[in-house]
């Protein structure tokens, strides 16, 4: 394979790799804005929730700037419960 041609793949392949990267980040702050959301929906003093750790489907756990964690999840009703941990 010609010297420009394995360029042009590397750059390829890196501009994917970011370009999803970057999509990935656009979804998280959104879902750590949702879940502040929440937890002050719940009355659960957070003030912002910084970083969050998706355990399984709509279940998290969220730690927010205030130092307080709590795990945000759906139970079998559908309904949103909030576990301060």
């Amino acid at each position: 394979m010609k010297r420009s041609m394995k360029r042009w793949v590397a750059v390829a392949g890196a501009a994917a790799i970011f370009g999803l990267s970057s999509v990935a980040n656009a979804q998280d702050a959104a879902v750590l804005k949702d879940l502040t959301a929440v937890l002050a929906l719940n009355g659960q003093a957070c003030g912002e929730v910084v970083s969050a750790v998706r355990q399984g489907d709509s279940d998290y756990l969220a730690s927010c700037k205030d130092g307080n964690n709590y795990r945000v999840f759906t139970n079998g009703q559908g309904r949103v419960i909030v576990e301060k941990k």
